[in-house]
């Protein structure tokens, strides 16, 4: 099936961009950035800054804009079936360029797994800004939810 990524989420202030690979078929659903109920994003980001966990949306973005944040995917479009990242084919990339042209200040890129990480740095997205290959949030990354969280917040405030 072709599946295709949603609008960024960033404010013109974002100083760090984390950028996914594609939304899972779940996100794609319910057309929101890491839906799946057992992804960790959202409690990883929440934890982060110190805040309870909201399962509103608005609140979900309201809390990238207002920690200096941008979230996109790398992969515009794609043909996958089901939500793993090794299934993506045929990728069509975002426009990093008009992000950053949009949001000047971004420094560091955090990479939510592997294969996003992979894909920015083949498509040349990276720059002059570090980049960050970070554990995925993903439930298929079995890495336990205190190690992702730690990793995440030592990128996210250097803690």
């Amino acid at each position: 099936m072709i599946c295709r990524s949603f609008e960024p989420i960033a404010s013109p202030q974002a100083r760090l961009l984390i950028v996914g690979s594609m939304p899972s078929v779940k996100s794609l659903e319910m057309q929101q950035y890491y839906a799946h109920p057992r992804n960790a994003f959202w409690p990883i980001l929440f934890d982060v800054f110190g805040r309870p966990l909201s399962m509103d949306y608005a609140a979900r973005k309201a809390l990238i804009m207002e920690n200096g944040l941008a979230l996109w995917d790398v992969a515009a479009c794609c043909e996958r079936e089901g939500s793993l990242d090794s299934h993506m084919r045929d990728v069509a990339y975002n426009d990093f360029a008009a992000l950053y042209a949009r949001c000047p200040d971004i420094t560091r890129v955090l990479c939510n797994g592997a294969t996003a990480h992979a894909l920015f740095l083949r498509a040349g997205f990276a720059g002059n800004r570090a980049v960050l290959r970070m554990p995925s949030t993903s439930p298929a990354y079995t890495m336990a939810y205190a190690r992702k969280l730690a990793a995440w917040r030592a990128a996210l405030v250097g803690e």
